[in-house]
């Protein structure tokens, strides 16, 4: 299968960049990687999966920012490099944290312009996406417009945010209630998303063997954004692939269940063809590519849309 991309360009990474973040206890890091050469980059804002960091997902991140894209990826409260103890007053307050790590660093962007030599200038503030795999999937979902539904069952604070144009959705976590596994409903009274208002055009992708210990489902519940939520949609379902989609969060990890370096290649190619079309309605990368994984011999995965 042939994506047609953009020549891919030299890149320049910096960390960490801190932010100021009162109310956390706690400055925040974010990694920066921004081609270096172009103006009027568009922005990937990436928030990582449990435990990991600012310094994951090179997989993605070298090639959206070789192809055009400068991406923030701030390091969440959770993650292992901090050590915040279990006990911690915040921990139960970090997937709030974790979607206000997102604002800030929109709210901050010309501190980032200003910390990463040669970047100040080139941002496109009206072309900003947010990405985000497994928890950070959720964190991502909430700026495009899905709750968290309280005990009652009504949907809680929406924290949409207006200077997000679109969103890619990486084995993110379907709905609670019954969906959710004992363990899952006795620690993570958050995992009880509404989609019913995330109305932000999204690419959500899934894995076909992504079986989840925190659903009592199989791997469709990762398919809830899609199928639950309003609006300009498509689905990426991956064969073969499990939570890691085939290793996305690192080159070599010996913790991939499922390593499949193709299928990580057709993920990030699909996502980028997807954010362009998005922030760039005149361009067609996504028709396209999504035409050449469907004509292809012998295909890693399917496209749906609505």
């Amino acid at each position: 299968m042939e994506i047609k991309v953009s020549a891919p360009t030299p890149v320049v990474s910096v960390k960490p960049v801190v932010l100021s973040a009162p109310g956390r206890e706690e400055d925040l890091q974010v990694r920066v990687t921004a081609p270096a050469t172009g103006s009027e980059l568009p922005i990937i804002v990436f928030s990582h999966g449990f435990g990991l960091s600012m310094g994951s997902y090179d997989p993605l991140v070298d090639f959206w920012s070789s192809h055009g894209f400068v991406v923030i990826q701030p390091t969440h409260l959770d993650s292992r490099t901090l050590n915040l103890p279990p006990d911690d007053p915040r921990t139960p307050l970090i997937w709030r944290i974790r979607v206000e790590d997102m604002k800030r660093v929109l709210d901050q962007l010309d501190l980032i312009e200003a910390s990463v030599p040669g970047l100040s200038g080139r941002l496109d503030r009206d072309r900003i996406a947010v990405a985000g795999h497994s928890w950070g999937g959720q964190t991502a979902s909430m700026l495009l417009g899905a709750r968290v539904l309280d005990p009652e069952g009504e949907p809680g604070e929406d924290m949409t945010d207006s200077r997000i144009k679109a969103g890619v959705l990486l084995a993110t976590p379907g709905k609670g209630g019954a969906d959710l596994s004992p363990f899952a409903a006795e620690y993570f009274p958050f995992m009880h998303p509404s989609f019913e208002n995330m109305s932000t055009p999204v690419l959500v992708v899934a894995g076909d063997h992504d079986q989840s210990p925190l659903s009592t489902r199989g791997p469709d519940w990762f398919t809830d954004p899609y199928f639950l939520s309003p609006g300009s949609k498509s689905l990426l379902t991956l064969f073969g692939a499990e939570h890691s989609l085939g290793g996305i969060h690192a080159y070599n990890a010996k913790d991939t269940t499922d390593e499949n370096p193709e299928s990580v290649a057709t993920l990030r190619t699909l996502a980028w063809a997807y954010l362009r079309t998005a922030l760039y309605p005149e361009e067609l990368a996504w028709p396209a590519a999504c035409e050449a994984l469907m004509d292809a011999s012998n295909p890693l995965g399917r496209v749906e849309w609505k």
